[in-house]
């Protein structure tokens, strides 16, 4: 699956998407999406951009924030690691293994053992060499309501880190400031994101704007 050219990115922000039909309700194979958490109240997107953490691993920054017109928000959904490429346009499956590459920088929404900075779960962070490429700790299993065959767009579905067995999570009270980030904090209000032991209301997440491919 090729990445999307980042041509397409300022026809998203743009407010260009065409509306979906009745048929084209579910996320697909090449799509790039942003991703809304939902404890929080839908308003912090999933984020990332070229910086670093300052801690930890030290690898590629990944929070949520309440900035919902940025291009940072966009990840293209894509095959597992180490697996064919998937067809475009074909819709993902409830428990299909996907990785989630981020548009921006070409690297996979990824997790490991390190603890995370705030709350000292697992870290989230974008990991890569901007190929799109990386390891195993970038695949995720889709997770959906009891009864739903595919993931479909704009309802609650929770993703399962393969490699840790953790949720990808983050909460409303846990975010940075001024008094655990610094003064003239970069992410301030951010809220951490996390791999998360449990499936709770931190690990809901819902698909918003984007580019969906379709057939």
């Amino acid at each position: 699956m090729k990445l999307i050219r980042s041509a397409i990115l300022f026809t998203v922000i743009g407010g260009a998407c065409a509306a979906h039909s009745s048929d084209e309700k579910y996320v697909t194979c090449g799509s790039a999406v942003k991703l809304t958490h939902v404890e929080s109240g839908g308003k912090f997107f999933l984020m990332s951009d070229e910086r670093q953490l300052q801690s930890g691993s030290g690898q590629q920054l990944v929070t949520a924030a309440a900035i919902s017109n940025s291009h940072n928000a966009l990840w293209q959904v894509r095959e597992a690691n180490g697996t064919p490429h998937c067809d475009t346009a074909a819709p993902i499956k409830c428990g299909d293994i996907i990785r989630l590459t981020h548009l921006g920088t070409n690297n996979n929404l990824h997790t490991h053992g390190i603890k995370s900075p705030l709350s000292n779960q697992h870290e989230v962070t974008g990991f890569g060499n901007g190929s799109g490429e990386g390891d195993s700790g970038d695949d995720w299993r889709v997770m959906c309501p009891g009864g739903e065959e595919y993931w479909s767009r704009g309802k609650e579905v929770s993703f399962r880190s393969t490699a840790t067995s953790r949720y990808l999570g983050a909460a409303s009270n846990i975010r940075f400031s001024e008094q655990n980030c610094g003064r003239g904090c970069p992410i301030l209000n951010h809220l951490e994101v996390f791999g998360r032991q449990q499936n709770d209301q931190h690990t809901k997440w819902k698909t918003d704007v984007g580019v969906y491919v379709y057939k």
